[in-house]
């Protein structure tokens, strides 16, 4: 929807639109990690949901505040209409719009599942046991039962905004919906059940930085000279953050940030050692922005009728994101089977479907392009080309395909290569790579219109997007060579046999942007 009212409205090139989009899509995912780490240590879910409630709905007011029937110069959906405060609050808007998703995302599904644990407490042990064994089992159906729950409340709203000429209304009618949910939700303040902070594992990560930074200048240490309460075997690889477990006088222990022990500089050197493989994330992320952006632009004037049916584009992302979800439950399917090499098996497979949906696309974009010089509609972008917008559909199969068996397996990869403390993290850190990704095409298409300035034009009926498409397919495919050296050589780390990591990913909380 946004992309379609900066270039409509606002009158942007389809490359600038697609640049504020995807950064704005990115900065949501990593905000999420940022607001967990915040929720752990100082604020609780309770305190984030209010805040990110307030920000949400300001942020939906704003946004329907800038468009020009209400504080512009003049009340037309022109460009002339835009003013400097339009400009203004939509930029104030987005952040957030941004804020508010990612702590709704942080924080709802614990909270609930924090409020329906409170309704026990009274029941006798036993009883308390048994439920806690099904803890997690709960927690996932939670999970997925929001997310199937805003999905079809999603897609009801994407395809019957689109209906709606307003944009005024079209911001407007989410930004009321949001002010009623948050005042229901405040309506209950006095009964919530509230828990204090527990303290976030991410916390001992720094702390092992810290405390190795401060013992730069000593030697290695023998492993007998470490701080090991625990008998954690210590590893070989990454001593030099050994020097963090360095046994100190027992007067100088009783501070946590000047020594840690064994087993906290153990799971920090697991996390260092993921980060190579986890660089190679960033590329299927570039790949999934192109979905939002410019393949929606692609199809705004694209024939959309089928027999004498108007499709509205939002029907293009409802198949996205139900084909999306098809393909992970294949993958989950297949995970089960196959158990640990699952994940690094389905990334592999990811690159490689991302490899298939950027030369799709890129023969698609030429056709289109083609259909555009034989009629004549190079200068004119607001014409309908006679092609259809089904056109389409094998590369949005594809993408959802990429981002369904992606997400799912990059889960799975961090369930069973990280330690348990981190689990919570997992999703976060999965949608936060990705979120890297989508802020890094605005990267890719800046190096490349530098290269080659020709391909990136005020209308998308002068860019070859099919072009760039093949810059992707290149980029993907060696990305993918990347990732099977790495992943060859990467020493593979097996949980305990009573560790109930789920390597498949299942619990994910799906929020679908239309």
């Amino acid at each position: 929807m946004l992309m379609n009212y900066l270039t409509d409205v606002w009158k942007l090139s389809t490359v600038h639109a697609a640049g504020i989009i995807n950064i704005w899509n990115g900065i949501t995912p990593i905000c999420a990690i940022v607001f967990l780490f915040f929720v752990d240590a100082f604020s609780g879910d309770f305190l984030m949901l209010v805040v990110s409630s307030m920000a949400y709905c300001i942020g939906l007011g704003l946004l329907t505040m800038s468009t020009p029937p209400v504080f512009g110069p003049c009340k037309d959906y022109q460009k002339e209409c835009i003013g400097h405060s339009q400009k203004v609050l939509f930029y104030i808007a987005l952040p957030l719009i941004a804020v508010g998703m990612a702590g709704r995302l942080v924080s709802v599904v614990p909270f609930l599942v924090q409020q329906s644990k409170s309704r026990n407490v009274n029941e006798t042990e036993k009883r308390n046991k048994k439920e806690n064994k099904c803890g997690k089992k709960a927690n996932k159906v939670c999970r997925k039962t929001l997310g199937w729950t805003m999905l079809i409340v999603v897609i009801a709203g994407g395809i019957g905004l689109s209906y709606i000429k307003s944009w005024s209304l079209r911001f407007g009618i989410p930004a009321i919906c949001s002010v009623v949910a948050m005042l229901l939700f405040f309506s209950g303040w006095l009964d919530y059940k509230h828990t204090d902070p527990q303290g976030s594992p991410l916390t001992t990560t720094f702390r092992v930085f810290v405390v190795t930074a401060r013992n730069f200048s000593k030697p290695i240490p023998h492993p007998l000279e470490l701080y090991n309460e625990d008998h954690t075997p210590s590893t070989s690889s990454l001593r030099c953050f050994d020097k963090a477990a360095i046994k100190l006088p027992e007067e100088q222990q009783l501070s946590r940030w000047n020594v840690c022990n064994v087993r906290e500089v153990e799971e920090t050197k697991i996390g260092i050692r993921i980060l190579p493989i986890w660089l190679t994330f960033i590329v299927i992320g570039i790949v999934l922005s192109i979905g939002n952006t410019y393949y929606l632009e692609q199809a705004k004037n694209m024939d959309k009728t089928l027999g004498k049916i108007k499709v509205p584009i939002p029907s293009l992302l409802v198949f996205y994101s139900v084909t999306g979800s098809i393909f992970a439950g294949l993958y989950s399917f297949v995970a089960r089977r196959i158990k640990m090499y699952a994940p690094p098996i389905g990334i592999a497979t990811s690159m490689f479907l991302s490899v298939l949906c950027c030369i799709t696309a890129a023969k698609v974009e030429t056709r289109r392009l083609h259909r555009i010089r034989d009629h004549g509609l190079l200068d004119k972008p607001e014409e309908e080309i006679p092609m259809s917008i089904f056109a389409l559909l094998p590369q949005l199969m594809l993408l959802a395909a990429v981002e369904g068996v992606a997400k799912k397996s990059i889960t799975g990869f961090f369930t069973n290569q990280t330690p348990a403390s981190l689990r919570k993290y997992l999703i976060y850190f999965t949608k936060g790579v990705l979120g890297l990704g989508s802020m890094a095409s605005v990267l890719s298409v800046y190096v490349v219109g530098k290269v080659k300035p020709n391909w990136f034009q005020e209308t998308l009926n002068k860019c070859r997007l099919d072009k760039y498409y093949w810059v992707l397919a290149v980029l993907s495919a060696f990305n993918l060579v990347v990732y099977v050296i790495i992943a060859y050589f990467y020493k593979y780390w097996e949980p305990p046999k009573d560790d109930d990591g789920d390597g498949d990913g299942d619990g994910e909380l799906e929020i679908v942007q239309i």
